[in-house]
């Protein structure tokens, strides 16, 4: 359960430490030292304060902050040892369910990674897929040292402000979500289609595919909550399904057997994980259209 903005300013500086411990991996110094900056107006301010506590910190201690993180998919997460925070993490992005040449394809590039750099590949995984985790990776590979440090600063940053937000409820909201929505439009008879069977999948480069979200369209043609909402969408490459065969046969339409139409897929790629993706579809028996809108 969330604890309240105004909880925490009532707090002692020990019970504030306390419920904000993990925030930052292993490192309840930096709750520890933004507690002396209360009384926090906005969640914003909150997030600010912490970030300014690690960057004002010693070289050590931000080092030792780095390399309190865990290796993505590494012997730790096999072994349950991660903490709840980064557990729920890595299971947001599937590196649960790996198959073994892909554990073996993590464990070599940590292993690059950390000699070449001396500390662990951190990234937010929330923003990612493991497809795009993956391409991080090698990219990340290539920077140099200074830079990537700061990279992985940058990543905790992120981290924390994710689980900031899960844990704190203030009148404010941190700029960590993305939106994915959608509307079907019957061009058949020119109205918006209610009742349409609606999947979102996340597709993988080796072809797997990983099932979302399941819905249907409201009497405006839309669904009653956005397919991905209140977080950070993953950069990869999706699919939605739209069920139009089924939905024009239920509407009494004369159609083919099979129809021309049954199920449109709709593949596109998520760049931006805190941006708006609108992806809608006008719809007949006969042809469909789709474009990126706001």
């Amino acid at each position: 359960m969330a604890i309240t903005l105004d909880q925490l300013n009532a707090m002692s500086a020990a019970d504030f430490t306390a419920a904000l411990a993990d925030i930052y991996e292993h490192s309840p110094w930096v709750a520890e030292a933004a507690a002396k900056q209360r009384p926090f107006a906005t969640l914003s301010a909150l997030h600010e304060a912490m970030v300014a506590a690690v960057r004002a910190a010693p070289a050590e201690a931000r080092q030792k902050l780095i390399t309190a993180h865990p290796d993505l998919a590494g012997k730790a997460a096999r072994a349950g040892a991660l903490t709840p925070d980064s557990t729920r993490e890595q299971l947001s992005a599937g590196l649960d369910r790996l198959s073994e040449a892909d554990y073996a394809r993590f464990h070599q590039l940590n292993d690059a990674y950390k000699a070449k750099f001396g500390i662990p590949f951190i990234v937010c995984v929330r923003r990612h897929t493991r497809d795009s985790i993956l391409a991080e990776f090698e990219r990340r590979l290539a920077q140099g040292g200074t830079a990537e440090t700061d990279t992985a600063l940058g990543e905790i940053f992120r981290i924390g402000a994710l689980r900031l937000d899960q844990r704190v409820s203030a009148p404010d909201a941190l700029p960590i979500s993305g939106r994915l929505s959608t509307h079907v439009l019957d061009t058949h008879s020119g109205r918006p289609a209610e009742g349409v069977a609606i999947e979102l999948w996340e597709l993988s480069h080796d072809g797997a595919e990983r099932l979302i979200v399941t819905t249907a369209t409201n009497r405006d043609g839309r669904t009653d909550a956005p397919l991905i909402g209140g977080r950070p969408i993953p950069k990869g490459v999706y699919e939605l399904r739209f069920f139009i065969g089924a939905y024009f046969r239920h509407r009494g339409v004369a159609l083919p057997d099979p129809p021309f139409l049954d199920v449109v897929p709709i593949r596109f790629g998520v760049a931006e994980p805190e941006g708006h993706y609108h992806v809608p579809i006008s719809a007949s028996p006969w042809a469909y259209g789709t474009y990126r809108g706001s």
